[in-house]
């Protein structure tokens, strides 16, 4: 008799025919002992509340300075351009979203290692990790789109298969976050809840959902719900300042239609002991440079020194 590897779907979404709130059912932080080396108790604390915690100025002007640079230059590459990796606006086609950017770049590699990250990663996740998915995102002025509400983990789960909530994403702002350029918003709270969203998903969505979401996009009355239950807030900041949060936290962008670009390094966390298996909601998995489930690599803190020195 065979005997399935497949997880048991513990957050089934996208098969009833009416949208669901359900109860987290894993811990928001999986360490027992005291965090230490660069989350303080206060931040943990807020982390297990709120499902995020924002560090102004994490990393040095210099330090974004060199970020910046590297990004212009993979967003203005041509070669680049024409990758799948590159995702452009679906009316103007400027590069919109560059992903895997950890594997094509040195520098962004080195930034998802840094100690100053990995430290407080550990801590959330207990556990080796590696990056289920990288990119960096770039809001022009005047042009950018909007990010629709949405929770990462609900699709992670359903398309790549990612079976517990045992990850975290990272946002490092390469530019000011401001109440105007289309900030990332986040429900404080929310990712206690588990929206189980409606509509099968067809193979090969990923195509058109990297450009405009249509599925694994909650519904308006359960939105309103979590709205008014939690609340919505922007975190802002100057460029360096990096925003952590919990893989099932409720969050989205307004457009940009202010002059001033925002751009932001993106990094998702996945525990190993978490890695995903077949996608839980039928399709084919998604391609490696999305959710990575072959080319897996344990990740090794950098000392902050070597980012530094690579970069100055």
């Amino acid at each position: 008799m065979e005997v399935s590897l497949t997880p048991q779907d513990v957050y089934p979404s996208r098969i009833e025919a009416e949208p669901q709130i359900r109860g987290r059912q894993d811990p928001v932080i999986h360490s027992t002992t005291r965090p230490k080396n660069g989350l303080t108790t206060e931040q943990a604390a807020a982390f297990e509340r709120d499902g995020f915690i924002s560090i102004p100025s994490l990393f040095s002007p210099g330090e974004v300075a060199a970020l910046t640079t590297e990004l212009d230059s993979m967003a203005n590459d041509p070669l680049i351009a024409s990758k799948d990796e590159a995702i452009c606006e679906p009316d103007s086609g400027i590069v919109r979203s560059i992903f895997r950017v950890h594997g094509m770049s040195e520098v962004f590699a080195a930034l998802a290692r840094d100690e100053r990250i990995m430290n407080i990663v550990r801590h959330l996740l207990d556990d080796d990790t590696y990056i289920h998915q990288s990119r960096v995102n770039m809001k022009p002025g005047f042009a950018g789109k909007e990010f629709y509400w949405h929770s990462d983990f609900e699709t992670w789960h359903v398309e790549d298969g990612m079976p517990r909530m045992r990850a975290v994403s990272v946002s490092i702002a390469l530019t000011e976050n401001n109440e105007f350029n289309g900030p990332l918003m986040l429900m404080p709270g929310s990712h206690l809840d588990y929206i189980a969203c409606v509509g099968k998903t067809p193979d090969n969505h990923y195509k058109q959902s990297l450009r405009k979401q249509e599925y694994g996009v909650p519904d308006r009355t359960s939105l309103s719900v979590l709205a008014e239950k939690y609340g919505i807030v922007a975190p802002k900041g100057p460029a360096g300042s990096v925003t952590i949060f919990d893989c099932n936290t409720m969050h989205g962008s307004n457009g940009n239609i202010s002059p001033w670009p925002r751009s932001n390094a993106f990094f998702v966390y996945n525990a190993i002991s978490n890695r995903v298996a077949e996608p839980f909601g039928g399709m084919k998995p998604r391609p490696e440079f999305i959710a990575a489930r072959e080319n897996i690599e344990v990740l090794q803190a950098l000392p902050r020194g070597s980012f530094a020195q690579m970069v100055s």
